[in-house]
């Protein structure tokens, strides 16, 4: 007579599955990576890229600093993030703006407004932009990439002032605009009490042609 084992009559318990779906942290992957890069940018803005730290960027997202990076292996890899986000916000702002049927000339002032705000923030910024011609630095080729994109709002068109018959080609145009906002930040930060904004709307006026598009990336 065989007698049966525990083997025998105990069925087999399951055996866990190699793949599960998320849970914890990850199951809100995206959401959390975009609360990082909103407190990386934050970080920058008051601390400057240079003196900003993964902890504290890891503290405003109250995230560890082990899961900060799981999502963003290095600070240069959080920065790129933090302008690619900018460069979103910006251009969400812009078409707002331009749904409100805002004069084309004034749109560019008025997604910088904001910006031109907070002169800490506007002392970081222009630190970034001055340290990315370097072509080893890492936000050098993103800066290079939003010049690019910069170009596809403007014509080859001539200047309205110009008796000579000079043309101002659409890469002019973009160098002309990009040096003008990065002169009038300086002269905002000298001195705060002048409103230079309305400058650069009038310098617009003067550049743009009808067939052209409001410049949006700032």
């Amino acid at each position: 007579m065989t007698t049966s084992t525990a083997t025998d009559t105990t069925p087999e318990a399951p055996r866990p599955s190699a793949r599960r779906g998320p849970r914890g942290p990850y199951a809100t992957t995206p959401a959390r990576r975009a609360e990082i890069i909103r407190a990386a940018s934050a970080s920058f803005a008051e601390h400057g890229y240079e003196r900003a730290s993964l902890r504290d960027i890891a503290s405003r997202a109250s995230v560890t600093h082990a899961a900060l990076l799981r999502h963003f292996a290095t600070k240069d890899d959080l920065l790129l993030a933090a302008l690619a986000q900018r460069d979103a916000d910006d251009l969400e702002l812009a078409q707002r703006i331009m749904q409100s049927r805002l004069p084309a000339d004034r749109v560019l002032s008025a997604v910088l407004e904001e910006d031109f705000a907070h002169p800490e923030q506007q002392r970081n910024w222009l630190a970034i932009t001055i340290a990315a011609t370097n072509p080893q630095h890492p936000a050098h080729d993103f800066f290079m990439a939003r010049r690019a994109r910069m170009r596809e709002h403007f014509t080859d068109k001539r200047l309205s002032t110009a008796a000579d018959g000079e043309q101002l080609t659409a890469d002019d145009k973009v160098t002309m605009t990009l040096a003008m906002i990065d002169g009038l930040r300086i002269q905002a930060l000298l001195d705060p009490e002048r409103e230079t904004l309305p400058l650069l709307e009038a310098f617009m006026r003067l550049i743009a042609s009808p067939e052209d598009g409001a410049a949006t990336t700032a």
